[in-house]
């Protein structure tokens, strides 16, 4: 399970050190690709097969399908450590993440998440404000 959240800059190349202990968890063959909420996403190959999967079962003939198949396939990325564990994120994820310099790197469980520490830092603030109310809308979670 990922978790925690780590703070990192993105060099002028598109390089982002990933920390050794997502490095870990990630394996050899990982998917990074757009995320919700303007974020990147970075899948381990079990996950990413699962979302694939499921994707592919959606139908061609539905728009909003053939949308969240184009979001998540078009933008998908295999991923590469080089020695210093860092990884190169192509140009499309960073515009679409607004990755300039500053960048945090999250543990969601299933997933890990890129965001800019701008965007991040307005989206937590937002949720702070708003979490009571959040939780009271999730049926059967204890938290």
């Amino acid at each position: 399970m990922f978790m925690g959240e780590y703070n990192h800059t993105i060099d002028t190349k598109g390089r982002l050190i990933i920390p050794a202990k997502i490095r870990e968890q990630l394996g050899d063959h990982c998917v990074l690709s757009k995320g919700l909420d303007n974020c990147i996403a970075i899948y381990t190959a079990e996950s990413w097969e699962q979302l694939s999967k499921t994707l592919q079962s959606l139908p061609s003939n539905k728009a909003n399908a053939r949308a969240i198949k184009r979001f998540y396939f078009g933008s998908a990325a295999e991923l590469e450590f080089d020695k210093q564990g860092r990884i190169l994120v192509p140009s499309a994820l960073r515009e679409h993440a607004e990755l300039q310099k500053d960048a945090v790197i999250i543990g969601t469980g299933d997933k890990v998440e890129i965001w800019s520490r701008e965007r991040f830092d307005a989206y937590d603030a937002e949720v702070a404000e708003s979490v009571e109310s959040l939780a009271e809308g999730l049926e059967g979670i204890i938290l």
